[in-house]
């Protein structure tokens, strides 16, 4: 299998390198344009949010924020789109990580500046680039006075097994094995109840499952190989939650994607990846002197990069983008669009007088 096997990335512009910072200055304050909202009515309060909108936006000089509702068959693209079409400069997104990446799909490769206001169980890109979680009025007030940071996009051509293809942006991680599998048995009425402890239930029952990945695959137009394999993610950041730092290498400015595959072979196996992943990746790595005590890579995790990767599966597998369930897939190609999107973040406070 080549690089050539699935579609090629359009042209549109969003695959060449970008500056990742921008408007850095204090001129950020002075600056004026249009805001919208795409909201996931299910995940915010709305009255609140209104309220703070309103503030924010009279305080900057703004006129009135458009807004856009998400729904079971809208989670996001459809919404953007009309806000960009309005005329939108800056994209509010109010949502979990589902509505965070359905709206990226769209802006990427815009002009157009995204701001996150977290919320739901994961908000993982939130947490990837530090951004303070539980204060909606600050994350608010970013839209209308914070810089521009552009970061890094994931694509993804996915292949199924009555030969379509679907093309789909993540801004985390994708990834086959344990991680889809599980999110394809987790309750969604009980992730509503009790968020990231649902996925507890769904894990006992993929323990169970003893099917490895059997694929061949082409890093970065290499030859292909062929491999087993019980999990592939392919991050474009690190962190999951409770901290959790599976990538310990991944950034989302860094114009490529970091990969971890997992082949545990036993207990032994998974032993090994739990002291890597949540001893020395969570642990250790975060002091210099807990670095230079790091092992060496062991034989059930496996960790690589690129910016282009094909894979073709032995059957059809279950796939997963930003914590989504993306259904089966039989093959797929995703490379990196680097800086393909303006993320609007807070600006650093003014050093004291």
């Amino acid at each position: 299998m080549t690089s050539t096997d699935l579609t090629t990335p359009n042209a549109r512009g969003t695959d060449a390198p970008g500056t990742f910072l921008r408007g850095t200055d204090a001129d950020a304050a002075t600056r004026t344009g249009l805001a919208a909202v795409v909201y996931n009515p299910i995940k915010v309060d709305l009255p609140a949010l209104q309220a703070a909108v309103a503030t924010e936006e009279s305080a900057a000089g703004w006129p009135e924020t458009l807004w856009f509702e998400t729904s079971e068959d809208d989670p996001g693209q459809g919404a953007a789109r009309q806000a960009i079409e309005a005329g939108a400069s800056v994209i509010i997104v109010a949502g979990g990580d589902g509505t965070v990446r359905a709206v990226a799909e769209v802006v990427h490769g815009t002009d157009r500046a995204l701001v996150l206001l977290p919320s739901g169980t994961g908000n993982l890109l939130a947490r990837n680039l530090k951004l303070t979680l539980g204060d909606p009025g600050a994350s608010v007030r970013s839209a209308f006075t914070g810089i521009d940071r552009s970061i890094d996009v994931g694509m993804i051509d996915i292949r199924r097994a009555g030969g379509t293809v679907d093309r789909h942006a993540y801004l985390v991680m994708a990834g086959l094995g344990l991680d889809a599998k599980m999110l394809a048995n987790t309750d969604s009425e009980l992730k509503a109840k009790v968020g990231w402890l649902a996925y507890a239930k769904a894990l006992v029952a993929v323990g169970r499952d003893r099917n490895d990945l059997h694929f061949r695959y082409s890093l970065d137009k290499q030859p292909a190989q062929s491999m087993r394999a019980h999990t592939v993610m392919i991050g474009n950041c690190g962190l999951l939650p409770a901290e959790i730092v599976l990538l310990p290498d991944a950034a989302v400015d860094d114009g490529h994607f970091d990969i971890v595959v997992l082949k545990p072979t036993g207990v032994l196996g998974w032993v090994q990846i739990l002291a890597k992943v949540i001893w020395e990746n969570g642990v250790l790595s975060r002091t210099p002197l807990g670095r230079r005590l790091k092992t060496k890579d062991v034989d059930a995790l496996n960790y690589a990069t690129g910016t282009e990767l094909v894979l073709r599966l032995h059957r059809p597998e279950e796939i997963e983008l930003d914590g989504d369930e993306f259904g089966s897939a039989v093959a797929f190609k995703t490379w990196i669009s680097p800086g393909g999107l303006t993320v609007r973040v807070p600006a650093p406070a003014a050093p004291p007088a």
